[in-house]
């Protein structure tokens, strides 16, 4: 018997993920409200939307899911070579190359919706999507990773954190290895806070050579009940170390960062 796709309005609840239909895989309802609170009721249940500029707002749980384990994320020869010539030259007092969390956010999820200067196609993420999701950055719940060179911004990626959970959006990258480093970073600051699991939603060969892997939904969705209602992880904004620390912008980058970003150091 064929399924059907459930339709909710604004004051309509999310079905159940398991209740997802199988063609198309994990689509769970259509809807034409995007909020917040939709939002976080979606992400607390493992749901996610993704849907075309033009189209109602399709809300999605895939089985299997594709997760990246914080404890086993790949570093190819030529990403720890990056890694370890940003670190060397910090060690220096050569802060060129830098990585920060939560001081561009706008920048880097438009940077994820034009993909790069290379890709001048748009993306799925429509203009409805970004200005949710900066509201949502603006209530502590959703945040970046910036990579940067000099005053320009070469790579970053953005996602959801509920509880223990960490919830991948989307990355983009301008130079060599950006968006990976931002990923490395990203993904030692997650690990040192507990946070075991990355959600990347779809499966790409991309991210299993990251060392993403495919597990059932169900596996995905007890995991999510538990991590959610989890402490929250305290995010401060600031300079992301390779170690997972955040610590205060280095003095000769404060500049650039007050003139660039609106960064307040002051406690």
């Amino acid at each position: 018997m064929a399924q059907s796709v459930t339709w909710i309005d604004p004051q309509t609840a999310l079905p159940a993920p398991e209740t997802a239909l199988r063609e198309p895989d994990g689509l769970v309802a259509v809807g034409t409200d995007l909020t917040v609170p939709r939002l976080i009721e979606a992400y607390r249940q493992g749901i996610f939307p993704w849907f075309n500029p033009g189209d109602p707002v399709l809300w999605w749980s895939p089985d299997p899911r594709m997760v990246l384990d914080t404890a086993n994320m790949y570093l190819s020869g030529s990403l720890r070579k990056a890694l370890r010539q940003i670190d060397r030259a910090h060690q220096r007092g050569d802060y060129e190359r830098l990585v920060t969390t939560d001081l561009a956010f706008d920048d880097v999820i438009a940077g994820c919706a034009q993909r790069g200067s290379d890709q001048p196609q748009s993306t799925w993420i429509t203009e409805s999507m970004m200005q949710v999701y900066r509201r949502w950055h603006r209530l502590g719940q959703v945040h970046s990773v910036e990579v940067w060179r000099g005053d320009a911004l070469v790579g970053g990626i953005y996602g959801v954190c509920l509880g223990r959970m960490f919830f991948g959006e989307s990355m983009f990258t301008r130079a060599s290895n950006a968006s990976k480093i931002a990923l490395a970073h990203l993904v030692a600051f997650l690990r040192c806070r507990g946070v075991q699991w990355i959600d990347c939603q779809m499966q790409t060969e991309h991210l299993a050579w990251l060392g993403a892997t495919a597990i059932t939904r169900d596996r995905f969705l007890n995991h999510v009940r538990q991590a959610v209602n989890a402490p929250p992880i305290e995010w401060p904004a600031g300079w992301l170390t390779s170690c997972g620390a955040v610590r205060a912008l280095p003095a000769n980058r404060l500049v650039f960062a007050a003139a660039s970003i609106g960064y307040d150091q002051a406690p």
